[in-house]
C-alpha cells in the first residue's frame, strides 16, 4: 500500500505543479501515446520471458500493493511455531516430528499457524529440510548445503520477474520516442491546415515523451525496487528458518535453536528475547 501512495504522491505532484503554471490538464491526455507506449512496453515483457516469470511478475505487483508480510508480528509467530515444533520431537521423538512434517496440511503444529501455510516455498523448504535431518541418513553438512542450494536457486527464480520490470521500466522512455516521432509524421501531414491543429498534434507528440519518462522513472521503475525489496524480505525469512533448521539439526533444546534463528532476523522486525520467551512459554523462565 505504501507504494501505492507514493505512486500518488508523484503523479499528485507532476499534475498540481503542471496545474499551477496554468496549464491545460486535458493536454496531457493522450490515449493513443498512452496505449503506443504501455502497449509496446508490455508487448516487450511478453515477448522476452516465459509464462512462469511472466505470473511470478503479475503476483508480485499484486504483492507490492498488499504490503510486505515478513513483519515483527510474523516472526514471533513463526518463532513460536518452531518451539512448539521442536517440543514434539523432544516429548514424542522424532518419529512424530517427521509425521509432522511429511503432511504439513495435516500436521497438528502447523495446522495452528494459516499464515506460515500459505507461503508454499517456506513449508517446503523447512519440511523437506527437517525431514533429511530426521531421516538420519544425510550429513549435517550436507543438508545444509542443500539449505544453501535450494535458497540460490529460489533468489535466482524470485530475481526474473524483477529483471523482467526493470527492462520494461527501461524501455519506456525510447519507446516515448517511437511515440513522439509518430505524432511528428501526424504533424507533418497536417501542415498546411489550421495553426491550432498543428499545435495539438505537436502537443500530443511532446506528451508522448513526457508519459515514456514519468512511467519509466515514476511508476515502473520504483515498483521494480518495491518488488526488489520485497523479494529481499522473503530471502531473509527464508534465512531465518535455515537457522532455525540448522538449530534442530546441531541438537539444540527448543529455547536455544529458537534463540539462534530470532538473531538471524532484521534487526528493523526482530522480537525482543523476552519477548519470543513470553509468546513460547507464557514468560516463565529460560532454562
Amino acid at each position: 500500500m505504501i507504494s501505492l501512495i507514493g505512486i500518488v504522491v508523484v503523479l499528485g505532484a507532476i499534475a498540481g505543479g503542471y496545474l499551477m503554471e496554468h496549464g491545460k490538464f486535458l493536454v496531457l491526455v493522450q490515449p493513443a501515446e498512452l496505449l503506443i507506449i504501455l502497449g509496446s512496453a508490455i508487448g516487450t515483457v511478453i515477448v522476452a520471458n516465459p509464462i512462469a516469470t511472466l505470473m511470478r511478475l503479475v503476483k508480485g505487483m499484486l504483492g507490492i500493493l498488499g504490503g510486505s508480510p515478513f513483519n515483527k508480528a510474523y516472526y514471533l509467530e513463526s518463532l513460536k511455531m518452531i518451539y512448539e515444533l521442536y517440543n514434539v520431537a523432544r516429548k514424542s521423538g522424532t518419529a512424530k516430528l517427521e509425521e509432522e512434517v511429511d503432511n504439513p496440511g495435516k500436521s497438528q503444529v502447523f495446522s495452528k499457524y494459516p499464515k506460515f501455510m500459505k507461503s508454499h516455498h517456506a513449508v517446503h523448504f523447512l519440511c523437506d529440510t527437517l525431514r533429511m535431518a530426521v531421516s538420519g541418513s544425510v550429513d549435517p553438512m550436507e543438508i545444509d548445503q542443500m539449505m544453501e542450494v535450494d535458497l540460490e536457486v529460489h533468489h535466482r527464480e524470485s530475481g526474473e520477474p524483477i529483471a523482467a520490470l526493470t527492462t520494461m521500466a527501461d524501455s519506456l522512455p525510447g519507446l516515448g520516442i517511437v511515440a513522439a516521432v509518430l505524432g511528428i509524421v501526424i504533424t507533418m501531414g497536417a501542415l498546411g491546415g489550421p495553426k491550432e491543429q498543428i499545435g495539438e498534434h505537436v502537443a500530443a507528440a511532446l506528451v508522448g515523451t513526457f508519459l515514456g519518462i514519468l512511467l519509466c522513472y515514476g511508476v515502473f521503475g520504483p515498483l521494480a525496487a518495491a518488488m526488489g525489496k520485497q523479494n529481499d524480505a522473503e530471502a531473509h525469512y527464508l534465512g531465518f528458518l535455515r537457522m532455525a533448521a540448522i538449530g534442530f539439526i546441531k541438537g539444540l533444546s527448543p529455547l536455544m535453536a529458537v534463540e539462534l534463528a530470532r538473531r538471524s532476523i532484521p534487526s528493523g522486525v526482530r522480537p525482543t528475547f523476552q519477548e519470543v520467551e513470553a509468546s513460547c512459554r507464557g514468560g516463565g523462565k529460560s532454562s
